[in-house]
């Protein structure tokens, strides 16, 4: 275990969704780190080219190796790192149902992410220019902050539709989205975490849209907090840099859910994941598989796509939401988190693995158990690449 005396350096942007959970993580638990912008020259100038692109987060360990992406630093700290209790349930059903929420957190919330952040510039845009200071040089006066400021939104703006946030489609992602917050809201409203007693991957994948994007910005924020305030409570108990010890959740402290017994508003959640996402991840699926049937070639170690790429796209694929059809780009980091879930379904013995797909069919998700596509997602060289 790393020296506690060392700190770790969090390389990262308060606005950033996913430096959001590794940030709540390192709080929560009380690891001694230091926080760095990424625009930073440290960063710019001896991290970035050590990683091989600009890409946030990126974690430095007292031993001075470099972790990059979200879900690796937290799989990293879950075992190397002092904690309140691992991240990840001893039961398997229970974690399971941990991989669906990080699936769906980390992925599943970006329509109404990028939405609300890039589609009201009245109530965000003067909070955002001042947010993304973190990840940008210092500028040597206003006009070359501003030039700075649009340069770097400009591709996060453009972004917003290829998540499926399109103006045919605008009202839609605002109902999906409100009523993903009305049942956050009554599971909250009675347990202090997602699955219970402590944070979850399950807990730190949600956060991450729901702090950075829509806890943060202001006309999101302010509907939460209308709508949702045990959401917004929430929130705070999981960003917190101090312990609160909340005397409404005494009986339920440290415990997690019995995976036999599981609270109906957390079953409603999953339904809820079924109706607005389960199609969209079935049709990126079919469509890598189709992808790579038709580059048969791909060597092991490579993307097969531009290397420039933060996060390696094969193209647009089309499914059923809401009575629509509507497109979102297909991503293989999206493979990647989706694998966490199918694997630990596959090492599971076969009356533990019945409990499994008993519980996903409940709330129609047990097709995502064996859900997969024809080549592994690996991580090397900070890159997801294909095995």
């Amino acid at each position: 275990m790393p020296d506690n005396n060392q700190p770790y350096i969090l390389y990262a942007m308060t606005a950033s969704l996913f430096s959001a959970k590794v940030r709540a993580y390192l709080r929560f638990n009380k690891v001694n780190f230091i926080e760095r912008g990424a625009g930073s020259q440290e960063f710019r100038q001896e991290i970035v080219p050590k990683v091989g692109r600009w890409i946030i987060p990126v974690l430095k360990t007292p031993t001075g190796e470099l972790l990059q992406d979200g879900t690796d630093i937290l799989d990293y700290l879950d075992k190397n790192a002092a904690n309140n209790g691992s991240i990840f349930p001893e039961d398997p059903s229970l974690k399971a149902i941990a991989h669906l929420f990080e699936l769906f957190g980390s992925e599943g919330l970006l329509r109404p992410a990028m939405h609300y952040r890039w589609n009201f510039d009245k109530q965000n845009l003067a909070f955002l220019k001042v947010s993304f200071r973190d990840c940008l040089p210092p500028a040597e006066n206003q006009a070359a902050a501003d030039a700075s400021f649009e340069f770097a939104s400009g591709r996060m703006r453009k972004a917003t539709e290829f998540f499926g946030a399109s103006a045919n489609n605008l009202s839609d992602v605002e109902a999906s989205y409100l009523e993903f917050l009305a049942l956050l809201q009554s599971h909250l409203n009675t347990h202090a975490f997602i699955l219970g007693g402590r944070p979850t991957i399950a807990d730190y994948s949600l956060f991450g849209p729901l702090y950075a994007h829509l806890g943060r910005d202001p006309y999101p924020l302010a509907l939460m907090q209308q709508h949702a305030p045990a959401v917004f409570q929430w929130l705070e108990r999981m960003n917190s840099p101090h312990t609160i010890d909340n005397h409404l959740y005494e009986a339920s402290k440290g415990e997690l859910f019995a995976s036999n017994a599981l609270p109906q508003s957390l079953i409603e959640l999953m339904h809820y994941i079924k109706a607005e996402y389960l199609a969209e991840i079935t049709a990126h699926v079919a469509h890598g598989n189709n992808w790579l049937n038709q580059h048969p070639d791909i060597p092991s170690g490579s993307t097969g796509v531009s290397e420039k790429m933060s996060q390696a796209s094969l193209g647009m694929a089309e499914f059923e939401w809401r009575g629509k059809t509507i497109g979102s780009t297909v991503m293989i980091y999206r493979f990647y988190l989706l694998q966490r879930l199918t694997q630990h379904f596959e090492q599971q013995q076969s009356a533990t693995s019945q409990q499994i797909t008993e519980q996903f069919a409940a709330t129609g998700l047990d097709s995502l158990l064996t859900l997969k596509t024809q080549r592994k997602v690996i991580r090397q060289n900070y890159k997801e690449v294909w095995e």
